[in-house]
């Protein structure tokens, strides 16, 4: 089976450690991750004002390494379908018009109420949060989301991550179904 397409919001890509989740999940296969150049500048911006120990060059760098990491990642979004989109936010256009675009199923968002489902239906997308849809992904190949998070961890090195201090971070994450679905296999992380 094809994995989901998925367009992953600016939102989720912000936080280090939830972007780096979903990076893997994508890297493994288990996702097909889409975003467009105006998703990975909103983060990049973000980032750059809540966080002035940070350098522009440094995020860029992530970014280029995103892209270079998933191949296809980047999708365009055209000007006109942006133009015919309505939402709550005007400025989350264009997070639904990649996701037209890619063909992806799902936005995975933390910012639910800008995202309609009454909208968002008519394209044959849903949302859902990072949790949601890494909960979905446990029911269909618990073990694979498992190695991929395993794989995550050992790249941990500094510092390393124990696998309690690791479901920590997942946990500060809010990823909290997810875990509860691999905790009984933590020994496999």
């Amino acid at each position: 089976m094809a994995p989901q397409s998925a367009v992953y919001d600016a939102c989720v890509l912000y936080p280090a450690p939830m972007r780096d989740v979903l990076m893997t999940l994508a890297h493994r296969g288990l996702v097909r991750a889409r975003w467009s150049e105006e998703i990975l500048e909103e983060w990049v911006s973000n980032l750059l004002k809540n966080r002035p120990d940070l350098t522009r060059e440094r995020l860029e760098r992530t970014r280029d390494k995103m892209i270079e990491a998933i191949p296809d990642s980047l999708v365009k979004v055209s000007p006109t379908l942006l133009s015919q989109l309505e939402l709550p936010d005007p400025d989350d256009r264009h997070v639904l018009a990649a996701a037209i675009q890619a063909k992806a199923q799902v936005i995975v968002t933390l910012n639910s109420k800008d995202f309609p489902s009454k909208v968002l239906t008519q394209f044959g997308v849903e949302k859902r949060t990072p949790d949601a849809f890494i909960a979905d992904l446990c029911g269909h190949d618990l073990a694979a989301v498992i190695g991929s998070l395993r794989q995550q961890r050992e790249r941990l090195k500094n510092p390393p991550h124990s696998v309690d201090e690791f479901l920590e971070t997942l946990r500060r994450q809010g990823l909290l179904t997810t875990i509860s679905l691999i905790e009984p296999n933590k020994h496999m992380l």
